[in-house]
């Protein structure tokens, strides 16, 4: 599965951005998709996944009430809509794929898009 981030920016706290996830291959529908983060200094952190099918999602808790992961499974595109930035939000956001529930089982990694919160 290759995977292509995008949507990545400047924004003030509280402000919102989408992030795009494109994955193309063999066997994308049978995997899950979601987006990690690293922050500079931190270790890479799970942030939230979908199913292709059946609609079961998770986001993590320092996340839950301003991020929401959705999928088009017609453009097999993944998004991740970020509102009520914050500072610490700050980080470059990865896009990865693997079986569900993918939080230790990624097996594909996109490239990273950069997200920078100004306080």
């Amino acid at each position: 599965v290759q995977l292509q981030a995008s949507g990545g920016g400047l924004v003030q706290a509280g402000g919102s951005l989408r992030l795009s996830c494109a994955a193309s291959g063999r066997h994308v529908s049978t995997y899950a998709l979601g987006w990690f983060r690293q922050a500079p200094g931190k270790e890479r952190e799970f942030v939230a996944v979908v199913r292709w099918t059946g609609g079961s999602a998770y986001v993590a808790d320092s996340v839950k009430g301003r991020f929401t992961i959705s999928r088009d499974n017609a453009n097999n595109t993944v998004y991740l809509q970020m509102n009520s930035l914050k500072p610490e939000d700050t980080a470059v956001y990865y896009c990865a794929s693997g079986p569900w529930p993918l939080v230790r089982s990624v097996n594909s990694w996109g490239q990273g898009t950069q997200v920078t919160v100004s306080s």
